[in-house]
């Protein structure tokens, strides 16, 4: 996996006030921002090509990046007239990538115990030749104890049978082929559309994260994970 796409294009509405006048991504957990820390994972893993949707406070994202000097082939993709959701951030930008491909949020709190997860996920994506593999987590592992699950996982499948007892958690990290956006001619919409396609079909894949989930989610979690 050398390539993967940063999703940092949105408002952070829930972490009003601070998101005023910072996107975001751009918010500091520890000594990193969640940016910075989302790269850092993705350089330990062995990414060498990274895409970055921006839409809110663009400049402020654009600047960031070229005064780190980050050691990847950085590409921002600029979602200057209107912002286009998780699943049109993906297509818009889907041009660079004609291969499979890392998706991954910068809102979780990534760490080098991730790392081994990924490497197990990415062998099993291409061992299978899947089209969508999702790193999930039982919410009951998540440091966010207001967080309802997304997903069931059964046998490596990902479904949402049974709406009112969903156990599992997106963690923010997935392994996609650029396929998957075939055929769609909208402009904005969720990356749902595209999981809820893949389930219906049986090729919507999950692997269970064995990780605490430490993702920034509203105000008081913020503040609560910083002081932790």
């Amino acid at each position: 996996m050398i390539k993967a796409m940063i999703l940092s294009a949105g408002f952070g509405k829930r972490l009003r006030p601070l998101t005023d006048n910072c996107p975001k991504s751009l918010l500091k957990i520890g000594e990193e921002t969640l940016l910075s820390n989302t790269m850092n994972f993705l350089q330990q893993f062995g990414t060498r090509q990274v895409v970055i949707n921006v839409h809110y406070l663009s400049e402020q994202i654009i600047e960031y990046i070229n005064k780190k000097n980050f050691n990847l082939d950085i590409t921002i993709v600029d979602e200057k007239e209107k912002i286009l959701d998780t699943g049109g951030g993906i297509l818009n930008a889907i041009s660079h990538f004609n291969e499979s491909f890392l998706c991954i949020n910068p809102d979780t709190v990534w760490n080098s115990y991730y790392i081994q997860e990924l490497k197990r996920m990415e062998y099993e994506f291409s061992l299978k030749e899947k089209k969508c593999y999702m790193l999930v987590v039982d919410k009951e592992k998540s440091f966010d104890k207001n967080f309802k699950g997304d997903f069931n996982l059964k046998k490596n499948l990902i479904n949402r049978k049974d709406k009112d007892n969903l156990k599992y958690i997106y963690t923010g990290l997935q392994i996609i082929k650029p396929e998957v956006f075939s055929n769609i001619n909208e402009k904005v919409f969720s990356i749902n559309k595209i999981w809820d396609k893949l389930i219906k079909n049986n090729e919507l894949f999950g692997m269970e994260s064995n990780i605490d989930f430490l993702h920034i989610s509203t105000l008081d979690v913020y503040k609560n994970l910083n002081i932790k």
